[in-house]
């Protein structure tokens, strides 16, 4: 049997396939379960696992770094150790993977259905790939082509530094700096709390009037989707344009990994963010941010942009990991 699993501060996801004689999986039984009703990794797995279930590989993705393949979860009190995970499970085919490598290796199994595409017009090439996703943080992988196949390789270039692209960008900048004076990076900006700073900033600049269903930060109303939703509603002109910002640097960044990865194999986009604001991603802003790279227009403009709507993304990636 197949053991699988997405992993995160919020939930996990844990998937038990067989492999059919036809060597197509079936999945045996599959659950979601609260990441914070429990002390460790280990006491979900109890939970899960059939007294007689014979694990013949297991892979995790994680949300947090692997080093030595062993994980401390960012947003969770647990320490996954694959060396220990492979005396439990009673196989030496264990593997974690950060939850954007997983992601990464997900994106190619996606149907054409699942997908979105940003750039119609785009060239389709083998090659390097990269991933970028933008959810409660901002993660990127690439998956580098050898010539044969994908490998996927972990990066945490969400935390790079955030760079302004025009003048409202630079006010942005200087506006972040007063809140996190150490250092700001993309993700700042691009994941969940990104919609709360970039209104507060409007604000601050006096764009527009602030929208009174816009709750204060303190609120237990989760401020940064009323604001996304009223921006995507075109109901509040502060929030819009808070959207249409979010967008035009989610376009850049995405730009610059597929420049540093050499992504001409496509950009693929994954997190929870895309999927919601979908209209303005899909309105040129994103792709006219991507493409702005100076004399690398035109190479960026043959590169394959699409949203993933699949949120199993990560966990069919740890699903197949095996079989890349």
């Amino acid at each position: 049997m197949i053991l699988a699993g997405d992993i995160g501060g919020t939930k996990t996801v844990l998937s038990l396939l067989g492999r059919d004689t036809d060597g197509s999986l079936t999945c045996i039984q599959e659950q979601t379960y609260a990441s914070r009703d429990f002390a460790e990794f280990d006491d979900i797995l109890a939970v899960f696992l059939p007294g007689d279930a014979i694990v013949t590989s297991a892979c995790f993705g994680v949300a947090g770094p692997v080093v030595d393949q062993c994980c401390r979860t960012t947003n969770l009190p647990w320490f996954l150790d694959a060396a220990e995970l492979k005396i439990k499970l009673g196989t030496d085919r264990v593997r974690l993977l950060n939850d954007l490598e997983a992601m990464a290796l997900g994106m190619l199994y996606l149907p054409e259905t699942d997908l979105v595409d940003l750039n119609p017009g785009a060239e389709n090439r083998t090659g390097n790939i990269a991933v970028i996703a933008a959810g409660t943080g901002l993660g990127e992988a690439i998956l580098y082509w050898d010539g044969n196949k994908h490998h996927p390789i972990a990066t945490e270039g969400g935390h790079s530094d955030l760079a302004a692209q025009n003048a409202q960008q630079d006010l942005l900048l200087t506006y972040m700096r007063k809140i996190y004076p150490d250092h700001v990076s993309y993700e700042r900006i691009l994941s969940g709390i990104g919609f709360s700073h970039l209104y507060d900033f409007l604000c601050d600049q006096g764009y527009a009037l602030p929208s009174p269903h816009v709750p204060e930060p303190d609120n237990s109303i989760d401020r940064n989707a009323v604001i996304s939703r009223l921006g995507i509603a075109g109901e509040n002109r502060l929030c819009s344009e808070a959207v249409r910002l979010f967008v035009e640097l989610y376009g850049a960044e995405a730009g610059n990994l597929a420049l540093k990865s050499m992504a001409i194999g496509g950009v693929y986009i994954g997190g929870g963010i895309a999927q919601k604001i979908l209209p303005a991603m899909q309105s040129g802003q994103f792709m006219q941010a991507f493409k702005a790279k100076g004399r690398f227009f035109d190479l960026l403009s043959q590169v394959p942009v699409k949203i993933s709507l699949n949120p199993r993304t990560p966990l069919i990636g740890a699903i197949n990991y095996f079989d890349v």
